[in-house]
């Protein structure tokens, strides 16, 4: 064997050129080849604004894992890549960059500043890409999309005309999520729910012509009291009966609103009176919509109270609220202010809280859409992972809305609608239609807004392979396989992703959805920019290299569940690399440039039998646990029994018979193949999880394949199959421990050898025993190993070890050496005498107790009573060797 491993396992030296040669050799890329069967992966596309964080690399990691699985298990294997033109996110940082060079985003017109967009996402939409090639993912780049290329923006249109021309996109007045910063809707999905602490004002309002009488509300956004239309009361409360259907007169404004009867209203919460703001409030816009009470906007874009504010017009939000309150007080209208804390809505990019707003814009009705998405999950045609996830994902459908698409934004996919400038109809198209079709004008101008970004990554699954088009790639590859994620966006992407497959396709965009949990800090909290504790995937790959990181993030990682990042088990995940290395290069250095033929049956010895029954049944069951999706259980397998089973014992056992090649060739000859065999079986059960490692090894240890990705996966094999001396190796093992721990507990150095008696009364193991000492002579420091029936011959002062099923005795002076041992106990006498003195004289000396700090004294009585308990079982050894 001329190749060889380096001496020290060092990932900086491998990992790039291993990435280089796996994507010149174009190994990540798949063809239609109806001669195998698909496995298609689509990655969640990272937003090009984006660098790598630890979600990207769990869930990354995962998606690898369960790629180069498939890969290897002789699937045509598509991981298909692509990034995310992330509408505000990207437009805030152009703006930004803009900004910088002194350069305003209005003065550059819509053109111009879609122009340095693109440029911008030349320059860095990249970026991320290149980090996840750092963690080894495999995807197939030569298919990279992204949401906005030619292709995407085509599916993009063509949806959003279909369903115009269903009916089942509108343009309407409803209420719509807010960003008075950024001046745009957003999506449930930017919008983050933080716990706030506020207060609850309590307001009366006057009931219209019954003087001294009130109606008491609470509400936690005052300024909104401008736009009240009516107060609600539950139609079953006995409390307000009589007031149904009077008027009150709003505090501040003097206009007249209704009470109505609403089920809507807890009784139990609050006062039971409820105002209701319906261009303000998503549940009073319902209400006002039973009760077909007007909608009063008095808010502008920018959170300033507007003209429909009174007094109060030009007001910021909270400045209004302010003065309100200061003007209720002074009328004698507020009742008292609770402190109160409560969830507050706000924008995830920018940190403001954003405003429930009445807006016209265009709609995705839900009602029809979602239904194929419930009947999949409930009939299991779509199976959630962990299960639990079924619960949140049916309770999101229940309650669906319809979805708000526009964004009033310039970076995005311009919605295809065109406007008459004279009488203000529109019309879907592809194109600007050049008249109007109703007056016959020819000024048609085109919708400002952009549609919201999950809108075109709804239709990622199909879109990626050429769809609207029939491309064979969509023939063959669609529908995908299985859907890797974080479970923080179940509702936004993953049911977006479900109902546009049924409704565009007609069937499913996967099978299966694997949610993951987030990766917390070592304290359990969330990784964040304001708390500084988020960590770098990439300094981790620095400092301990891809494979130690993915090997972390898998290890004890089970679907749905959170995890903590501890830099210690990073640590630990090298240490296991240098484990495989080390071993791999004992193993190479022992065959050297040896010619292994497979051994015939009868020249196995039980140990080797062994190692390939726990190697085949270690396959089996890696394979039946990724199957199950269950990545962590899989991983802990292969780590154990690379590291107990294969390193701590299988090579300790056979290092007597690869020493004495010259004594045995033929023994020496079969434990070589044997550890060959075996090593490369355990690399391709780790190769998922640590690719790099195991490719460095696998192409230096053989030279028949040219990479372990594509070396055919591990199955069991019924000639490996050998449960007899899998148990026999169980005993071994147990006779091993009990004498080493027994060694270990007398302080017997394990160059000190002795005399071993193995008394059993089983047949069966007194065979194994006797049959397997050269396997295991070496592993106890025997000089010499009996095996027998009886205790006949074993001298009373024998030391006895209990193993199951047998009794093993080793005389003393076998283990001791007593004239040495008695001068170190007399010298260790004389060391504790010294110290018993000291210690009794500090603890009876008056000054010492009176001074001293009460600590210092515990210490010293702490010493007293060890120095005391030390000298009693020194004395009882030294009365024992007499």
């Amino acid at each position: 064997m001329s190749k060889e491993l380096a001496k020290t396992y060092d990932p900086k030296d491998i990992e790039d050129r291993l990435y280089k040669k796996w994507e010149d050799n174009k190994y990540f890329h798949a063809e239609v080849d109806r001669s195998k069967k698909p496995f298609t992966i689509v990655m969640p596309p990272p937003n090009i604004t984006g660098q790598l964080h630890m979600g990207h690399a769990l869930d990354n990691t995962m998606q690898d894992i369960l790629i180069r699985y498939k890969r290897m298990q002789g699937y045509n294997a598509l991981w298909q890549p692509g990034t995310d033109h992330a509408s505000i996110a990207t437009e805030v940082k152009v703006i930004e960059s803009l900004k910088e060079q002194g350069i305003d985003k209005d003065e550059l017109g819509r053109e111009g500043f879609l122009e340095k967009a693109w440029e911008w996402k030349e320059e860095y939409g990249g970026r991320i890409l290149k980090q996840l090639k750092k963690m080894g993912s495999s995807a197939d780049w030569d298919r990279e999309r992204f949401t906005m290329d030619e292709g995407c923006s085509k599916a993009v249109e063509d949806v959003f005309i279909k369903l115009f021309d269903k009916g089942y996109i509108y343009k309407g007045s409803r209420i719509i999520n807010w960003c008075p910063v950024c001046q745009t809707s957003i999506s449930d999905a930017e919008v983050e729910h933080e716990e706030q602490n506020g207060f609850f004002w309590h307001i009366n309002y006057p009931v219209k012509g019954e003087e001294g009488r009130f109606v008491e509300i609470a509400t936690t956004r005052p300024e909104t009291l401008l736009g009240d239309t009516a107060v609600a009361v539950n139609p079953e409360d006995e409390r307000y009966q009589d007031l149904i259907g009077k008027t009150l007169i709003l505090p501040l404004v003097g206009r007249e609103i209704p009470v109505v009867a609403d089920a809507y209203v807890d009784k139990e919460f609050g006062t039971g009176c409820v105002k209701i703001t319906p261009a303000h409030d998503p549940n009073d816009f319902e209400v006002g919509k039973r009760h077909n009470l007007p909608e009063i906007n008095v808010l502008n874009d920018d959170a300033t109270i507007n003209a429909n504010g009174g007094k109060y017009q030009g007001m910021d939000r909270y400045e209004a609220r302010e003065a309100m309150i200061k003007d209720l007080d002074e009328l004698g209208l507020l009742v008292k202010v609770v402190p109160h804390a409560h969830n507050v809505g706000t924008h995830d990019r920018c940190k403001t809280t954003v405003e429930p707003m009445i807006k016209q814009q265009w709609f995705v009705k839900m009602d029809e859409m979602i239904k194929p998405a419930v009947k999949a999950v409930k009939e299991g045609e779509i199976k959630l992972l962990p299960e639990r996830m079924d619960k949140i994902y049916f309770n999101w459908t229940d309650n669906i809305r319809d979805w708000c698409i526009s964004r009033q934004l310039w970076w995005g996919h311009r919605i295809p609608a065109y406007y008459c400038a004279d009488c203000g109809e529109f019309v879907v198209a592809r194109e600007n239609p050049g008249k109007c079709p109703k007056c016959g004008c020819t000024h048609m101008t085109q919708d400002e807004d952009t549609l919201d970004t999950w809108f075109s990554s709804a239709l990622w699954p199909f879109s990626t392979l050429g769809w609207p088009d029939k491309t064979e790639d969509l023939d063959y590859f669609y529908p995908n396989d299985v859907l890797v994620t974080g479970y923080d966006i179940i509702f936004f992407w993953v049911i977006r992703m479900i109902f546009s497959g049924y409704e565009q396709m007609g069937e499913a965009p996967f099978h299966t959805v694997l949610f993951h949990g987030l990766v917390r800090d070592s304290q359990g909290r969330k990784m964040s920019k304001s708390l500084g504790n988020g960590i770098d995937p990439l300094e981790v790959i620095d400092k301990y290299g891809a494979d130690a990181l993915r090997l972390t993030l898998i290890t004890g990682n089970a679907p749905g569940n959170d995890m903590r990042f501890y830099w210690e088990r990073v640590e630990a995940s090298r240490n296991f690399a240098n484990k495989v290395w080390n071993a791999s290069r004992f193993i190479m250095m022992n065959i050297g440039d040896e010619k292994l033929e497979t051994p015939a049956l009868e020249d196995f010895t039980t140990e080797d039998k062994w190692i390939l029954s726990a190697v085949n049944s270690l396959a089996k069951e890696v394979t039946e646990n990724m199957d199950k999706f269950e990545l962590g259980i899989a991983v802990q397998k292969v780590y154990d029994f690379i590291w107990d089973e294969f390193c701590d014992w299988y090579i300790e056992i056979t290092k007597t018979r690869t020493y004495k090649k010259e004594e045995d060739p033929k023994s020496a000859k079969t434990a070589m193949w044997t550890l060959k065999t075996v090593l490369i079986q355990a690399l391709k059960l780790l190769h998922p999880y640590m690719p790099f490692i195991t490719e460095e090894i696998f192409c230096t240890l053989q030279e028949e394949e040219e990479t372990i990705m594509l070396s055919e996966w591990p199955t069991f094999k019924e000639e490996w199959n050998f449960k007899a001396e899998e148990e026999a190796v169980a005993h071994v093992k147990d006779l091993v421990k009990g004498i080493r721990n027994t060694r270990a507990e007398m302080d017997v150095p394990p160059s000190r050898k002795a005399k071993v008696f193995i008394v059993t009364e089983d047949k069966e193991l007194e065979e194994i025993f006797a049959s397997m000492k050269t396997a295991y002579a070496a592993l106890i420091s025997a000089s010499e190993i009996q095996v027998q029936d009886t205790k006949d011959g074993i001298g009373e002062d024998a030391v006895s070890v209990v193993i199951p099923g047998a009794v093993v005795y080793i005389p003393l002076e076998d283990l001791v050496d007593f004239e040495k041992e008695k001068e170190r106990l007399k010298k260790e006498q004389e060391r504790l005498k010294k110290e018993l003195a000291r210690s009794k004289g500090m603890l009876s000396n008056e000054k010492f107790l009176s001074k001293a700090p009460e600590a210092k004294v515990l210490e010293e009585k702490e010493k007293l009573a060890k120095y005391e308990q030390m000298m009693q079982q020194v004395e009882e050894r030294l009365s024992q060797m007499k």
